[in-house]
C-alpha cells in the first residue's frame, strides 16, 4: 500500500514520508527467476502514485502515466502481474511527476531476483543507499543506507572470519549525482546489477549513479571491527557509515584466532 507516515529518521527528526507499507525502504521483493508475480498496490495516498519495477515486463505494467494501469487514483487500486526476469537485484520506485519528489519522499525499495540455478550460500543483508532532505530545499540533510543514519555504527553487522558475505547494494538516493560504497581492511567481488555469474571487478570501492545498483561479495579474514561508508566524505559524516564486526566460529575459528 502507499500511504503518508511520519518517520524518525534521526532522534528529533520526524520526516513526512510518503511509504509503501508504512516503511522506508518499502519491502524487499524477492523472487526466483521464472516466477509469475503478482504485486497488488491499494493507495491510501492522498496523492496519485505508482510502481515501477526495473526488469522485463509489458508496457502495461510498467507503472508509468498514461500507459495501462496509469497512474493510481487516491483509493484506487491495481494488480502489477509480471516474471521475474533477468535474474540480478533491481529496484522498484514510484515514477509520478514530479518524480525527484516521488522518490525523495520515500517511494522505493529493492526487488531481487534469484537466478535457477542457486547462488553460493552467503550471510547476506540488502543496503538501500538513500537520503532525507529534511528541510525540502532539493538538498540532502541526512545520508543512510536503510534509512537510519548511523544505524550501523551503534549496532556493527555481525559476520563471520572466513564466510561469505553477500550484500544486495541499491543507490536510489535523490538530488545528489553519484553515491558510493567503500569498506576498510578488505575488497570485494563486485557484480554491477547481479545479472552475471562473473564479477566485474575485485575491489574495495565502487561508485553508483541513481538507480544503479549490485552485488558484492566478500570474505573476512581477520577477527575485528571494520568501517564501511561512503567515499564521499560529507555523505559520511551526516550518517552513511557504519561498521562490520568480524568475530570467530564456524568452519574457521582455527584460521580466524591466528589471524588476529
Amino acid at each position: 500500500m502507499a500511504r503518508e507516515k511520519p518517520i524518525e529518521v534521526a532522534p528529533g527528526v520526524v520526516f513526512p514520508a510518503w511509504t509503501y507499507n508504512d516503511r522506508i525502504p518499502g519491502p524487499t521483493l524477492r523472487a526466483n527467476e521464472g516466477d509469475r508475480l503478482r504485486i497488488t498496490l491499494v493507495n491510501y495516498s492522498a496523492h496519485a502514485h505508482t510502481i515501477h519495477f526495473h526488469g522485463l515486463h509489458a508496457a502495461e505494467v510498467d507503472g508509468a502515466a498514461g500507459i495501462g494501469l496509469g497512474l493510481i487514483q487516491p483509493g484506487g487500486r491495481a494488480v502489477y502481474e509480471f516474471d521475474a526476469e533477468p535474474f540480478g537485484v533491481h529496484l522498484y520506485h514510484c515514477h509520478v511527476t514530479p518524480l525527484a519528489a516521488h522518490i525523495a519522499k520515500g517511494l522505493y525499495g529493492a526487488f531481487v531476483i534469484d537466478p535457477k540455478g542457486a547462488r553460493t550460500e552467503a550471510d547476506e543483508l540488502v543496503m538501500v543507499m538513500n537520503g532525507f532532505d529534511t528541510d525540502f530545499d532539493r538538498s540532502n540533510e541526512l545520508y543512510a543506507v536503510n534509512t537510519i543514519p548511523f544505524a550501523y555504527v551503534g549496532e556493527p553487522v555481525k559476520v563471520t572470519v572466513g564466510e561469505l558475505v553477500r550484500i544486495y547494494l541499491v543507490n536510489i538516493l535523490e538530488y545528489d549525482l553519484v553515491n558510493s560504497f567503500h569498506v576498510h581492511g578488505n575488497f570485494f567481488d563486485w557484480y554491477p546489477t547481479g545479472t552475471s555469474s562473473r564479477p566485474a571487478e575485485h575491489t574495495d570501492t565502487v561508485m553508483l549513479c541513481q538507480g544503479q545498483r549490485g552485488i558484492l561479495e566478500m570474505t573476512f579474514p581477520r577477527q575485528g571491527r571494520f568501517m564501511f561508508h561512503a567515499h564521499q566524505s560529507e555523505f559520511a559524516e551526516l550518517g552513511w557509515m557504519g561498521f562490520f564486526e568480524a568475530g570467530c566460529g564456524g568452519t574457521a575459528s582455527t584460521d580466524c584466532e591466528r589471524n588476529r
